[in-house]
């Protein structure tokens, strides 16, 4: 029954649209195949390898074009290849002609047309030939000297053309399913992420969503101190104060002035503490923060913000931070008389440099700077930090950071 009812199936048909119509989807992705093995040879001698650099390109994005199609036929769902590292051109180049992904989705290129077109071929001719067969019977009266394929000379003879049309009408389907299977094993072979891929993208989205979930929390939290708990305390003051001017008693008086001293070296402590959770100038971008920040440095600073993109909370933070410990580090070391700070974005990275003209010597492992604290945040957004300081000066400190973390 299972074989009758074949063609009666959703899937079937669904199978049949994604095999015919993959027909024309597939051809020019098995061209961009045909073209990758034809520069394979000369670029060796980097004649191709230009070209050989753009299908690989292309073939990397082939996984979404082909996730379009089998997603509306047949509802097949798989990630898009891990992100190529984004460092310099000619460093991602390399990784490009390195790139496993890449490769695995240049061959499927190649493997898909041909699979296709062995799955869509029987199943048009099928389509067209079984049903004149299987009907054959009530139309032989019609030409009784025998038509091409159909070529008999009598009525009973047209029974047999009848049970073979009958006999293909029954097994296309299921050759339709050997051949969407076989594709299914190519694409879960050469197109999905393999497992160490999707560990690694698993644990980069839950290292991302902590990060979201710590910053907005440390926002609340600053939001909650700022409006909650320093109006309180200002209140407080204010309280105390005018205990202090009203009351004839010095001793009230006395302890009044004493709790209102008090409570302001708690306001204080608690606008250092706000400021180390989220810094509400960071609020107005990255460039006011920083400028905010040299404004107040103990040797005259000079920024410079050339930004193509906010860049988000988590990142803008590490930034932020790191050039307050930095200037900190040269009012307090370096012996400097000017301080330069540059934030560009350039190839895919944040740069941030801080140069000063002080005495120089210093390095990541030196006591009291801390260079090595700085340098284990960058490589926790998967950035790093490096010292560039002899003898003598000057010194530059250069932290990057990948644009999206």
């Amino acid at each position: 029954m299972i074989v009758l009812r074949a063609w009666l199936t959703a899937r079937t048909w669904r199978e049949l649209g994604y095999l015919i119509t993959g027909v024309l989807v597939t051809a020019p992705t098995f061209v961009l195949g045909l073209l990758g093995i034809i520069a394979l040879a000369p670029s060796v001698l980097t004649v191709g390898l230009p070209i050989l650099v753009g299908v690989l390109a292309l073939a990397r994005l082939s996984p979404r074009w082909f996730r379009g199609h089998a997603r509306y036929f047949l509802g097949w769902e798989w990630g898009d290849p891990p992100p190529l590292p984004a460092r310099t051109f000619w460093r991602r180049i390399l990784a490009l002609i390195l790139d496993p992904a890449a490769w695995r989705a240049l061959g499927y290129c190649l493997a898909r047309w041909p699979l296709t077109i062995v799955g869509a071929y029987p199943a048009a001719v099928a389509l067209v030939i079984a049903p004149s067969a299987l009907t054959y019977p009530l139309w032989w009266f019609v030409t009784p000297t025998g038509l091409g394929a159909f070529d008999t000379d009598s009525w009973a003879g047209t029974w047999r053309v009848a049970l073979q049309g009958a006999a293909v009408l029954l097994a296309v389907p299921w050759w339709m399913r050997l051949v969407v299977a076989g594709d299914r094993l190519l694409v879960r072979a050469l197109l999905h992420p393999s497992r160490s891929q999707r560990r690694i993208a698993e644990l980069e989205a839950g290292r991302a969503a902590l990060q979201a979930d710590a910053t907005a929390m440390l926002r609340r939290v600053e939001r909650d101190l700022h409006d909650g708990t320093q109006a309180r305390l200002v209140s407080l003051g204010v309280t105390l104060s005018r205990i202090e001017h009203r009351t004839a008693d010095e001793d009230v008086r006395t302890m009044a002035a004493d709790a209102r001293g008090t409570v302001t070296e708690a306001l204080a402590e608690l606008r250092d503490i706000v400021r180390g959770m989220h810094p509400p100038a960071l609020d107005d971008g990255l460039d006011v923060a920083l400028t905010t920040l040299a404004a107040r440095s103990a040797v005259p600073a000079e920024v410079t913000v050339v930004l193509a993109a906010r860049p988000p909370d988590a990142t803008a933070s590490a930034l932020y931070f790191a050039v307050a410990e930095l200037l900190t580090n040269v009012a307090r070391h370096a012996q400097a008389s000017r301080v330069r700070v540059g934030l560009r974005t350039d190839d895919g990275l944040l740069l941030l440099t801080v140069t000063d003209d002080g005495r120089g010597g210093a390095t990541l492992a030196s006591s009291g700077t801390g260079l090595a604290g700085l340098a284990r945040r960058a490589s926790a957004l998967d950035g790093s930090l490096a010292v560039d300081s002899p003898q003598g000066g000057p010194t530059t400190v250069t932290m990057t950071l990948p644009v999206e973390t």
